[in-house]
């Protein structure tokens, strides 16, 4: 089989097919290369390397990845701005950067070849999506330093489709893109995805009755509630993208559309394991702990071992024969602990789209007083409820829910439609309002 010939329009890459020992052949090559050229070409790496006894000639197998040093967002800030690529600066193409919202921003670099490498699977992931050549596609997520705008950019363009460079905001407008230019697909927050289909209905026009017939949603953690929200909402099929900037951007695991069972990883391209967040152990398929990835192909900037913080399992594939995550919903570093309790906003989410007098829109206000934190979630209800009483009753289920299955007391709040602020990109759900120690 050639792994590597380009696919016809309505084909899969051969390697999406391929055989478990055949995966697993081409990771051993690509990955023994990818652990040289980090350790030869990024000096900060190499020391760990060192320090943990460790070296490129210790790898035979894919376990023995086990034995090599995790990189963390710490030592990409240790390194900024360019401390990690392994190539001359005159050989990267492009620069992206994280927020730098928690410290420093992470900066990435893209060779020509990360560039091509990022399109084919970006391209695979819409194509897997449903997407094809004569498709419009509506790009939606921020253009910038952010991946998520140019990632889905040149996918498309690589995939052969039209694409539709509109970026975040803008709402009214892009509700105007959307009725004018009739996308098929769009690439968004699944939360400014709603604020969209909100502008819909204020301008009399009925979501399911446009022209969208999938979304590529991602950015975010987002639940199968909210899937549900969305396909009932928009008459559409929402699947998960997932990527973050230091592994490549939007394009590390796709979910089919044909199962809808949680995203494949490229595995080609980008090594998962799942390790328990506490110790740092690999964990066995089928496991919940932190997701971390290896990049096998990338030059700029090779990641090995990146600890993601995001938490979920690893599945065998189905649509796919490379492997599946379970869809990420929660953090390790997005954890709130209140009172003990460990709390994370997914779970609090999937308990509001379950009723239906609640709206998708909430924040969590966490404060604290006389040593103790308390939790408030800032809840609107659906426009079209009225009733005072049945207000006062959605809020005490609520309350009574959380308490039950999280096991932490809150104060639930109900606003009014609009009460909570929207987001152009991914929604801002904790509002950590505690003094700095």
């Amino acid at each position: 089989m050639d792994l590597t010939k380009r696919p016809l329009e309505h084909e899969l890459d051969p390697i999406e097919t391929a055989t478990r020992d055949q995966i697993a052949a081409v990771q051993t090559r690509r990955m023994a290369w990818s652990l040289r050229h980090a350790y030869e070409n990024v000096p900060h790496y190499r020391a760990k390397c060192d320090a943990a006894g460790v070296s490129p000639d210790d790898f035979k197998d894919l376990s023995d990845l086990a034995r090599f040093p995790f990189t963390t967002k710490q030592d990409l800030r240790e390194t900024y701005p360019f401390g990690s690529f392994a190539v001359p600066m005159s050989e990267v193409v492009r620069i992206h950067a994280s927020s730098g919202t928690t410290g420093k921003p992470t900066v990435v670099g893209y060779t020509q070849a990360d560039i091509k490498m990022w399109a084919s699977v970006m391209a695979r992931s819409i194509r897997a999506a449903g997407g094809r050549h004569k498709d419009r596609v509506l790009v939606s997520y921020g253009y910038g330093l952010f991946t998520g705008g140019l990632g889905a950019h040149y996918g498309a363009e690589t995939l052969g489709a039209t694409v539709i460079p509109m970026s975040g905001g803008q709402t009214e407008r892009q509700v105007q893109l959307i009725k004018d230019f009739e996308p098929d697909l769009i690439m968004v927050t699944p939360s400014y995805m709603l604020v969209i289909a909100d502008q819909m209905e204020r301008q009399g026009m009925d979501p399911r009755d446009c022209s969208l017939r999938a979304g590529l949603f991602g950015a975010e953690p987002w639940t199968n509630r909210m899937r549900d929200e969305l396909e009932t909402r928009l008459g559409i099929d929402a699947v998960d993208i997932y990527g973050l900037s230091e592994v490549i951007g939007p394009g590390v695991a796709q979910e089919c559309i044909e199962s809808k069972d949680g995203p494949h990883i490229w595995e080609d391209h980008f090594y998962p394991e799942i390790i328990d967040p506490e110790t740092g152990a690999v964990l066995p398929d089928g496991e919940l702990g932190e997701l971390v990835f290896t990049s096998l192909t990338k030059e700029a900037m090779p990641i090995i071992r990146y600890r993601t913080r995001d938490l979920t399992r690893l599945f065998p594939g189905t649509a796919r024969s490379m492997r599946r995550m379970e869809k990420v919903t929660g953090r390790s570093d997005d954890m709130l602990i209140i009172r003990g309790v460990n709390v994370f906003p997914s779970q609090i989410e999937e308990m509001i789209l379950k009723d239906h007098r609640l709206a998708p829109h909430y924040q969590l206000e966490v404060r604290r007083e006389r040593h103790l934190d308390d939790l408030t979630i800032k809840i609107e209800v659906r426009p079209d409820l009225h009733d005072e009483s049945a207000k006062t009753a959605a809020a005490k289920e609520l309350q009574h829910h959380i308490k039950s299955y999280i096991g932490v007391s809150t104060t639930v709040t109900v606003v009014e439609g609009g009460g909570i602020e929207r987001s152009m990109g991914k929604a801002k759900r904790v509002v950590d309002l505690r003094p700095k120690e």
